[in-house]
């Protein structure tokens, strides 16, 4: 069967089922891929050695009769974030390069028990710290629509993987924008589901009260089929909601039909600054927000006063918690270890994280260490934390009007490598539409918009529900994006030039 690397999960997974193709086939084909592509797109830092065993055990399985999951043989991209027993797992850090994890994450874990083949680990921002995958200590990422361009971040790997049909799937995480972001700059869908939905057991921290792992696709089905795979109660994460889920693949497929539009009532927030974003992603947001109104939809001017603030009080909570997350990495507890003859332990410490991180973490570092210093944490992270409650408040009010939320999910579609990676502030904003849900804790999905006019590179738009109604944005987003394909007549990443052309 030709092109198996550019079908859905969905496909390859009714294909497996009805033996049209094998789990081997399916995952031959996406390491060949891999081993086409990835030297320039950079998208894996681990190819799976045992990826080909795995699915030879998923077909074995599948001959004998055995009832598998929706899933079973389909491959899987992971982020380096996530601990693995057979894969190393850095985190994007020197500190901790060639470090083997006693155990799974719990969402690798139940991947695996769902049948999904780990293809391999992908590159990440040091520490998920970064907006573009440049600040890697193994080197960028690039973006598969233009090599010369950022795949976002921190989560760059697994959107370029999956944008450059390396992976039909990737798992992510989402601290502010780590998902959704790189959706948005690589064409693909990315969700960030209701904070504690998905358990974060061996995710390797950044900041414990915004961290959460979610899917990374190519359709909204297909991180509905993941989600569902990877969402529900684990007893090793004190934050992991006890609640049963609804299948989010059963929300998208709702959703598909369109009828979920009628009457359906969108919020568009007021104080979001329309100046400071790209012309063609302006652009690209009001047309999607026209043609869903054109099915239905009433669109309602919200206010959210406090939005603004979001990336300031941000910017002291994560570095804060990173500060704490951050300081077992020390060459006593965990990660390498340098010698410093004659040398203290403090010696040791030093000389260790002044090799082991990147400079961007030793930012935050030294950040967060200062706002939570004597005398200083009421007036920083004190108030960091009030800002915090303000934005929930202006959620829960905004909520109390409409049932979906949307914005575009980043202000500018990717930029070149290098172009902002001396300016902090400048890479801190592109996370500007995407941190308040995660000072919130509420779900988000970036879903493909279109492409701006300008530059020919895609945009996606965001759409944001209250706490535990993440079935809500499936059902949405899957409602535009059937809109947009009917329009459109294929996938825009058919569209890719570099995807197409001679460069990959």
């Amino acid at each position: 069967m030709s092109d198996l690397i550019r079908m859905s999960a969905a496909e390859l997974a009714s294909h497996l089922v009805s033996g049209e193709v094998s789990s081997v086939e399916v995952t031959q084909a996406h390491l060949d891929r891999i081993a086409a592509v990835d030297g320039d797109v950079h998208a894996f830092l681990h190819v799976n050695e045992h990826a080909l065993d795995v699915a030879r055990s998923i077909d074995e399985r599948r001959a004998s009769g055995e009832e598998l999951a929706p899933l079973a043989g389909v491959p899987l991209a992971i982020k380096d974030v996530l601990v693995t027993t057979d894969m190393p797992s850095t985190s994007g850090s020197k500190i901790l390069e060639g470090y083997m994890s006693p155990y799974d994450a719990t969402v690798v874990a139940r991947a695996r028990a769902a049948g999904l083949v780990p293809l391999g680990k992908t590159n990440m921002d040091e520490f998920a710290m970064g907006s573009s995958t440049e600040h890697s200590a193994y080197g960028p990422t690039r973006n598969p629509w233009d090599l010369d361009r950022i795949p976002g971040g921190s989560g760059g790997g697994s959107a370029a993987a999956v944008a450059a049909f390396e992976a039909p799937l990737a798992l992510g995480s989402d601290t502010g924008g780590s998902i959704r972001q790189p959706a948005h700059v690589t064409g693909t869908v990315g969700v960030k589901p209701t904070y504690g939905a998905v358990s974060r057991y061996g995710a390797i921290a950044l900041a414990s009260s915004l961290d959460q792992v979610g899917p990374v696709t190519r359709t909204v089905a297909d991180a509905g089929l993941l989600q569902d795979i990877i969402a529900g109660h684990d007893p090793n994460d004190s934050t992991s909601i006890p609640e049963a889920w609804p299948s989010m693949a059963l929300a998208a497929a709702e959703g598909a039909s369109g009828e979920v539009l009628k009457g359906l009532r969108i919020g568009v927030v007021k104080e979001l600054p329309d100046a400071g974003f790209q012309a063609g992603v302006a652009a690209s947001f009001r047309e999607a927000l026209a043609k869903l109104e054109a099915q239905g939809a009433e669109i309602v001017e919200i206010s959210a006063p406090h939005f603004e603030y979001a990336v300031a009080a941000y910017y002291l909570i994560l570095p804060a918690e990173a500060s704490s997350n951050l300081a077992k990495f020390d060459s006593v507890r965990f990660g390498m270890r340098l010698d410093v003859p004659g040398g203290t332990v403090e010696d040791v410490m030093s000389a260790t994280r002044d090799a082991g991180f990147g400079p961007e973490v030793k930012r935050r570092i030294i950040l967060g260490t200062y706002a939570l210093s004597a005398g200083y944490y009421d007036a920083y992270y004190g108030s960091a934390q009030k800002v915090r409650t303000l934005i929930q408040r202006d959620f829960a009010e905004a909520f109390a009007q409409v049932d979906v939320i949307a914005t575009p999910s980043a202000p500018t579609t990717a930029f070149k490598i290098g172009e902002k990676i001396d300016d902090p502030l400048a890479m801190y904003l592109n996370d500007l539409t995407t941190i308040p849900a995660n000072l919130a804790g509420v779900p988000g999905i970036s879903v493909p918009s279109g492409l701006a006019a300008e530059d020919g590179l895609p945009v996606g738009i965001q759409f944001l529900a209250p706490a535990r109604e993440d079935a809500r944005l499936y059902r949405v987003g899957a409602a535009l994006e059937a809109l947009l394909l009917d329009e459109w007549g294929a996938p825009l990443l058919d569209r890719a030039p570099a995807l197409n052309g001679e460069a990959l």
